[in-house]
């Protein structure tokens, strides 16, 4: 394949396989603004409001924000700091590290050296987008929304268009204006196109076919089908794991663990199979709790590996690599559930085969790049799959999202109409 059509495809899809060199495994690069827009019609996603965090070097305990450069020079010739004896589970997890460290190398090496990709990608990003003060402080807050007496009376009223044809033939649109409760109700989306949800003056952009329920851990049964024929074929797990990181940026609520063993997702499984997608973090102590109870209580066996590696706009590594407690990769474990791995004639998908990196320049806090196109091929079951997402913090098209937040990323500000 010529390298304008790899681009012409990339620019489609927004998705770039690279080939990395002296491994079978595989990488590729992703564009999460272009994946998204690919599926609304009225909207887009706006890069700028995408792509809205800056990336600084992190600072070193003991070094905050009011320190004047001049005393930290100072302090740093008088002090020699040693350096800290790792215990038993960070020596685990560096051994995980030194093990993943050669594939993540010469994956971000491949990168690197496609010239034409990062140049095509550095002028997609160009634009007159104006830069959004996204995180401001303006949204609502969903959680705690969620969590007041006055939830069960919150109310969402969404906009649908409807096609109406008229006495001489030609068609037009209807505007439907329907109230739901916000909380603790399963919301679809039908319509021919995206619709607009108003709620508290603000206004959110719904993808067509998407449905969602935002509750806690008490309704989340709610969401196991009436048929097992309608179970989901793709299940993306998402948990807002226990993080003291996390819990000092106050970005969201995390979950205590071992709550994640009662999420009915094997309930959830289509009978005829589910590929499950685990995002975790690079805590060795959770590694552990969820290979050695989490996944086998789900009925996952034997689970595949793959990295996220975060990029900045020019290529580059979001941070150092080799910097313990701020790896600039996440891992994600995939698995099959009701899928008999060995049986490799008659399937209509591809098993997983080996580790896999995926990279991107990262959104927001937490966000995460889609995987559905990229995942497609290892989907087992009737096509087009049923999916599903735990924990979701932003909505798809023809998927079921759930959790405390499922409407975050769908408040209009980030987004333009076409």
């Amino acid at each position: 394949m010529e390298i304008c059509d790899e681009l012409r495809s990339f620019e489609a899809t927004g998705i770039y396989r690279l080939n990395v060199t002296g491994t079978s495994s595989g990488a590729s690069f992703l564009d999460p603004v272009r994946l998204l827009n690919g599926s609304y019609q009225r909207f887009r996603i706006i890069p700028s409001a995408y792509y809205s965090r800056s990336f600084e070097p992190p600072r070193q305990v003991g070094e905050p924000d009011t320190e004047q450069p001049e005393k930290r020079r100072k302090r740093k010739r008088n002090q020699k700091l040693k350096p800290r004896e790792l215990n038993a589970m960070e020596r685990i997890a560096e051994a995980r590290h030194q093990e993943a460290r050669p594939l993540l190398l010469s994956a971000h090496e491949s990168l690197i050296k496609d010239k034409y990709l990062l140049e095509h990608f550095s002028k997609m990003m160009e634009g007159k987008d104006h830069k959004l003060d996204v995180g401001s402080g303006s949204e609502n807050n969903f959680v705690e929304l969620g969590t007041s007496w006055r939830a069960p009376f919150y109310e969402i009223t969404i906009c649908f268009r409807k096609p109406h044809v008229l006495g001489n033939g030609e068609g037009s649109f209807n505007a439907q204006k329907t109230s739901f409760p916000l909380f603790n109700s399963i919301i679809s989306v039908e319509a021919i196109d995206e619709a607009e949800g108003d709620f508290q003056n603000r206004y959110y952009i719904l993808p067509r076919g998407s449905c969602f329920l935002m509750s806690d851990f008490k309704c989340v049964r709610d969401l196991i089908p009436g048929s097992s024929n309608q179970g989901y074929n793709l299940i993306v797990v998402d948990p807002p794991w226990e993080n003291g990181c996390v819990r000092q940026k106050e970005a969201y609520h995390t979950l205590p663990n071992r709550y994640l063993l009662y999420l009915p997702v094997q309930e959830l499984a289509h009978p005829a199979g589910a590929l499950l997608v685990l995002w975790i973090t690079n805590r060795e102590k959770l590694r552990i709790f969820v290979e050695k109870e989490l996944l086998p209580s789900w009925g996952v066996k034997d689970p595949t590996v793959f990295y996220w590696l975060k990029v900045k706009h020019d290529g580059s590594l979001i941070g150092d690599l080799d910097l313990f407690h701020h790896r600039p990769y996440e891992c994600l474990l995939l698995g099959y559930i009701n899928v008999n791995t060995d049986a490799k004639q008659g399937s209509n998908f591809k098993l997983l085969e080996g580790t896999q990196v995926i990279m991107s320049v990262p959104g927001a806090h937490s966000r995460k790049p889609p995987l559905e196109k990229l995942l497609s091929e290892y989907i087992p079951g009737p096509k087009p799959p049923r999916c599903i997402e735990l924990f979701a913090r932003e909505l798809f098209p023809g998927w079921t999202s759930w959790g405390n937040e499922p409407l975050h990323f769908q408040d209009s500000m980030y987004f333009s109409e076409k």
